[in-house]
């Protein structure tokens, strides 16, 4: 082993100081450490580098530092002629003959100047009195051609190289250390014929109940240990404990040669298997989401609260423009609030329960639709111009139907609320949800059955006969959605949801994706042009689910629950249809004392409103 170093502007190789015996220099004193050729790396971690011949330990010793060399060098002139023996851990100085030598070999030389490289060749043989060579015999021909066998032999090893079977860039091999009085062999004895070596389960090690002088708690009653005799055998504990003195009081086991006995038919007799455990990170099994800083805005603040009714608030609609917010509440009273003061505008006493209310998303005909008991009740919220005013008033000047509802005649009739200056449409069941087409001619109310009602013509139809507005209604049953074309009067599809009870329904803008909200606190999202099943099935309420809504504008969608929270999710939906909807959860919204009845986001701001049973309604904002 050579070490390197810069003396005096000098790479010089310095040989171990064994190696270096010259034969004008005395023969040297034996090595202090008598470890031997071993690697030294197994020292590293020790105190000591080895043991002299007596036994002892060599203590390592304080390796200098760079300030100290240089100083060394500054005090000692002769400091660049020592070298360091790693295996006996001190500096040697070479000799004048040694220096000499490394100069030598530095210079391309011998290293013995006594060494006479070009000495005279002397000629043995005496060629005095000869004609002719040694031998005068003539080149055999084989001489004079390639080698038939060299041939042979190259073309072997080109095939062995082609073929892998020998590798010029074979890595050497590492040495290997095992105990040398380890019990590994064994182990491979019982696996060098291939066989799968499984060793023995140990023996259960005594707990606190087999000590002679146990707790209180693990002494049996004599209650109990009459009861054990009632047991199966295989049931009843196998050792009752009991309290001793002293440990020499402890008599012998009575039950030890039968346990022993058993366990020796147990390892002679019970096959051993492997079990083979899947060693995957969990991480690798949930999806990669998108950090949520990465997709906002979304609502994470509460910004204004809504105060005014007395009772819970059923229901809240925005108006298409986002000024104004439109509430009922179980008080029997409607308000309409402005978004950004909280200010409340009107309040309409209508004499009942609200179920349900909803503004038309048509910005040139601003009408509302209360669900109030059996009847649903259209009135003008006065939020609009005096064109638009003019314009609702010619809607609801509407002549009250002359029928009564009979088996012959419509289900529905309306007349004049004179009280509250609208429409009152009477039905035969309790209306418990309105919702509007996205054009703002037509709105469905939800009884037992669905009828749809056009507030143009102020007449019922059914949603079968043929219209000019889109030609799919969804109706959600118990269990399954209902999807209706209604141009070819026929079910067009049939979810299955696979929910206990469907509370909610809302649709994606783009009316491909669809979300659904249940009795078992369940969100299931339907990609429609996928599959009939659920595309993702998500439970994160801990109670039943109230309400689900879609933003109009923003990838958003969000549910409430009665456990007093609001999830916000993000749901990307792409145009490419070989991509599947990415739904990334958000945000979990917090602020009332009692369940979240309803949720509606803000038309065109990423804001959302919650309405609780609190008789409070409030506004998170980004």
């Amino acid at each position: 082993m050579l070490e390197l170093t810069v003396m005096k502007n000098l790479m010089i190789a310095k040989p171990p100081t064994r190696a270096i015996l010259p034969k004008t220099s005395l023969p040297q004193a034996p090595p202090r450490n008598t470890v031997g050729e071993i690697p030294l790396e197994f020292y590293k971690d020790e105190e000591h580098i080895g043991y002299d011949r007596a036994g002892r330990k060599l203590k390592k010793q304080a390796r200098k530092d760079q300030l100290d060399s240089f100083l060394d060098r500054s005090d000692d002139p002769k400091d660049w002629h020592k070298v360091y023996d790693e295996y006996n851990d001190e500096y040697v100085e070479l000799t004048k003959e040694e220096m000499g030598m490394i100069s030598r070999i530095r210079q391309g030389k011998l290293p013995h100047a006594e060494v006479d490289p070009y000495q005279p060749y002397v000629d043995w043989f005496d060629w005095d009195g000869k004609g002719h060579p040694l031998s005068n015999a003539p080149e055999p021909k084989r001489r004079f051609i390639p080698s038939k066998w060299e041939a042979k032999k190259v073309v072997k090893l080109v095939r062995a190289l082609r073929k892998g079977w020998i590798k010029l860039d074979k890595p050497k091999e590492k040495p290997r250390f095992y105990l040398m009085w380890g019990d590994d062999l064994k182990v491979n004895e019982k696996t060098a014929n291939g066989l799968a070596y499984i060793p023995a389960p140990k023996a259960k090690l005594p707990g606190h109940e087999e000590s002679y002088n146990p707790p209180v708690e693990y002494i049996p009653s004599e209650e109990e240990i009459n009861s054990y005799q009632l047991m199966y055998e295989e049931d009843r504990p196998k050792f009752i404990p009991k309290k001793f003195d002293s440990l020499r009081h402890v008599p012998a086991y009575a039950e030890f040669i039968k346990e022993i006995f058993e366990r020796c038919l147990d390892l002679y007799l019970c096959p051993r298997t492997r079990k083979k455990r899947l060693n995957i990170d969990p991480d690798s099994l949930l999806p990669k989401l998108p950090k949520p800083k990465d997709l906002q805005p979304y609502p994470t603040t509460c910004f204004l609260e809504y105060k005014g009714h007395t009772g819970a608030v059923s229901s809240i609609s925005a108006d298409p423009t986002g000024e104004w917010l439109l509430s009922g509440s179980r008080d029997g009273t409607v308000r309409v609030w402005e978004v950004q003061t909280g200010r409340c505008k009107k309040v309409w006493d209508v004499g009942g329960s609200v179920f349900c209310v909803a503004w038309n998303p048509n910005p040139a005909l601003p009408v509302v639709a209360i669900a109030v008991s059996n009847d649903v009740v259209l009135l003008d919220p006065e939020v609009g111009d005096e064109e638009v005013q003019l314009n609702i008033a010619k809607l609801l000047a509407v002549q009250p139907s002359t029928s009564e509802p009979t088996e012959n005649t419509p289900l529905i009739s309306w007349k004049r609320h004179d009280k509250l200056r609208g429409i009152q449409l009477s039905h035969q069941q309790n209306v418990v949800r309105v919702s509007w087409h996205n054009k703002g001619d037509y709105f469905q109310t939800q009884q037992q059955s669905c009828f749809g009602t056009s507030t143009i013509k102020a007449a019922k139809s059914k949603p079968f006969p043929q219209a000019s507005w889109p030609p799919f209604m969804f109706v959600a049953t118990k269990m399954h959605v209902r999807v209706y074309n209604l141009a070819k009067q026929e079910l067009s599809k049939k979810l299955i949801t696979g929910l206990q009870e469907i509370s909610s329904m809302a649709l994606h803008s783009g009316g491909d994706n669809l979300i659904l909200g249940s009795k078992g606190a369940k969100l299931c999202w339907f990609d429609m042009d996928l599959s009939v099943k659920p595309y993702k099935t998500i439970k994160n309420h801990k109670e039943d689910i109230n309400a689900v809504a879609f933003h109009k504008s923003y990838p958003l969608f969000a549910s409430c629950s009665d456990d007093l929270s609001t999830h916000v999710f993000h749901g990307m939906v792409y145009s490419d249809l070989m991509q599947n909807p990415l739904i990334v959860p958000l945000k979990i919204l917090h602020g009332h004392q009692k369940g979240v009845s309803d949720i509606k986001f803000h038309p065109t701001q990423p804001w959302l409103f919650t309405a609780g049973a609190d008789s409070v309604i409030k506004l998170f904002c980004n």
